[in-house]
């Protein structure tokens, strides 16, 4: 399993994405922040309002220099059919991940075994394909995509400002801290 601080492995999957099947290969991302949204199973309940919620924000996050994709052991085919039935999900301008073997959601510690499912977890990978942040809990618990949004903008920011870190809660513009020191101004 991955861990904080670690290079991720390369993969490559087939994906649901502008309305096709696509192959999605890690090293195509070489360069953007990549934000990853694992999550049980297609037509399911809290999904839906979790993916809908991420794809509202998905320009934000490509302002930042980020691609997001969710993850599902579901299909390529599922998630079309998903996508072509559901209002939510018609909203999603990501790539939809298609994991069938579950070799990704174990690669990052998500599967369950008995069930063929992944959990629900995020990771954020810097440019550099580097894990910098990640989530996960238990599968009836929804995320809160802008609280995904911040800590992809304060990983940011403390890659593009060495020596300083983000203090909790931090909000782009709001004080920082330099380790040793107390607060310093706003950035």
């Amino acid at each position: 399993m991955v861990r904080i601080g670690e290079k991720i492995s390369d993969f490559e999957l087939k994906a649901f994405h502008d309305g096709k099947e696509k192959t999605i290969k890690l090293a195509e991302q070489k360069g953007k922040w990549l934000v990853l949204l694992f999550y049980p199973a297609d037509f399911t309940f809290i999904c839906p309002t979790e993916l809908e919620e991420a794809a509202g924000l998905y320009a934000d996050f490509k302002k930042l220099g980020a691609e997001v994709m969710s993850v599902s052991t579901d299909t390529v085919f599922v998630h079309k059919a998903w996508h072509d039935e559901s209002a939510a999900i018609k909203k999603v301008k990501f790539p939809m991940l298609a994991d069938p073997t579950g070799r990704l959601c174990r690669d990052f510690g998500t599967y369950i075994e008995n069930e063929g499912l992944s959990r629900r977890a995020t990771f954020i990978i810097n440019p550099d394909g580097v894990l910098v942040a990640m989530e996960m809990h238990d599968n009836s618990i929804g995320r809160n995509a802008r609280e995904i949004l911040r800590k992809l903008q304060a990983a940011k920011f403390v890659r593009e400002n060495k020596g300083l870190v983000c203090p909790a809660s931090w909000q782009p513009g709001g004080k920082t801290l330099k380790p040793g020191l107390d607060l310093v101004g706003k950035i």
